[in-house]
């Protein structure tokens, strides 16, 4: 066991995992998770469980990467591959982030509607300056109070869908336990099932997470030099917050599958129809809880979204540009596609499965570098840690290659 004296020098690197938790929670996982459980009940529960699983083992690797090498996974990119070789690792990680931001906007624009009224275009203005503001926060040092942010943003999301779950009842167990049995079946199982893996295994987080654990009270050399500490704490704050964010998505499965109960298949995962429907069978509370949710979710990973588009073009490109420049470019399609008028709940599943043809590439990558001794030394992935991300990403990357057959036929 390390000492009260260990605890003191490595307690900051406590906090990161629940930054990189949001974006497992956001507007994307919401519609994904609720439409999952509206249209097919519990039966993709399994399919959350498992991404999370994999969420937890990425995030861990993630965290320790950039422990042991003081660079960020974007930052080693740029060093390890040739120019033209890095160039197309950026731009699919800025296509993921402009998946993810599309995802953000749409729910915030969404629970800003349910709750004010408050019109798209105006919506998205906010969300914005929200997003902006709290990238502020941290760049002005003020790290533990941005933490504290995010993980408090966790749990109210998890509250709202928590109160709709016990207002709304129309919950099975026995269903439940039966969603924890592998299977799929049909177009649209698959579909959903790829959704939920982009919601649930972010790339964007990776790059994220294996830059801010830095310089929190380690340089890369202390933590070679105490490995077995690093990898506690570390294994710690994963699993607790990414631990809370796998009980908030099979809550919104649960919420889904009760909401559709009830109304007896009428409602099929719209989130605006959702809300007129907790209205209906469980008063304005409940509504207003998933309002509150749908926002909070929206607002904070929209923040979380454009810190890691700033660390993805820094360490690809190795140049930053001004954070509202950023923003202004990267929220102008997601703009764009809320005037648009298209469904916004079919916008938020679409970009789900957009994000999830980034999660091979990323996990891939992660899977060389913590495996390679002479970059990591202690710190190196296990041989079995190697190969259980190796199937994963595997797996993954089979799903995705199957997914436009699936949905041309």
């Amino acid at each position: 066991m390390p000492d009260r004296r260990e605890i003191t020098r490595v307690g900051p690197m406590l906090g990161p995992a629940f930054v990189a938790a949001i974006a497992y929670v956001d507007p994307g996982n919401i519609a994904t998770n609720l439409t999952a459980g509206a249209t097919l009940g519990y039966s993709l529960v399994w399919v959350v469980v498992t991404a999370s699983l994999v969420a937890i083992l990425v995030q861990f690797q993630a965290a320790k990467l950039g422990m042991a090498t003081g660079l960020s996974l974007s930052q080693l990119c740029r060093l390890r591959f040739t120019r033209w070789g890095n160039r197309m690792l950026w731009l699919q990680a800025e296509l993921v982030v402009l998946a993810t931001d599309l995802a953000e906007f749409v729910g915030a624009a969404i629970g800003l509607q349910l709750l004010f009224g408050m019109p798209v275009a105006l919506s998205a203005l906010v969300t914005a300056v929200v997003s902006l503001a709290l990238l502020e926060l941290r760049r002005k040092g003020r790290t533990h109070p941005f933490e504290l942010m995010s993980a408090a943003a966790l749990l109210l999301v998890g509250a709202g869908i928590g109160y709709d779950i016990l207002a709304t009842g129309h919950q099975d167990a026995a269903g439940l336990a039966a969603g924890l049995v592998p299977h799929l079946g049909g177009q649209s199982a698959l579909l959903l099932a790829m959704g939920i893996v982009g919601a649930t295994v972010m790339p964007h987080a990776v790059y994220l997470h294996s830059a801010i654990v830095q310089g929190r009270g380690l340089t890369a050399a202390a933590a070679r030099r105490q490995p077995a500490l690093v990898r506690r704490i570390l294994r710690l704050d994963c699993s607790l917050a990414l631990g809370v964010a796998t009980v908030v998505n099979v809550s919104m499965i649960a919420l889904g599958a009760g909401l559709g109960a009830a109304t007896a298949g009428g409602w099929t995962g719209d989130l605006i129809a959702a809300h007129s429907e907790l209205a209906t069978l469980a008063g304005g509370a409940a509504a207003l809880a998933f309002a509150v949710a749908l926002l909070s979710s929206g607002v904070s990973s929209a923040g979380i979204g454009t810190l890691a588009g700033d660390i993805v073009m820094q360490g690809f490109l190795g140049r930053r540009i001004p954070a509202y420049l950023r923003r202004l470019v990267t929220m102008t399609p997601a703009v764009a596609a809320l005037l648009s008028g298209a469904s916004l709940t079919g916008m938020l599943v679409l970009s789900q499965v957009v994000i999830s043809f980034g999660v091979p590439v990323v996990l891939f990558l992660l899977m060389s570098f913590c495996s390679d001794r002479a970059l990591m030394g202690p710190l190196v992935n296990a041989r079995l840690t190697t190969w259980v991300a190796a199937a994963a990403a595997g797996v993954v990357a089979l799903l995705a290659c199957g997914l436009p057959i699936v949905m041309l036929f």
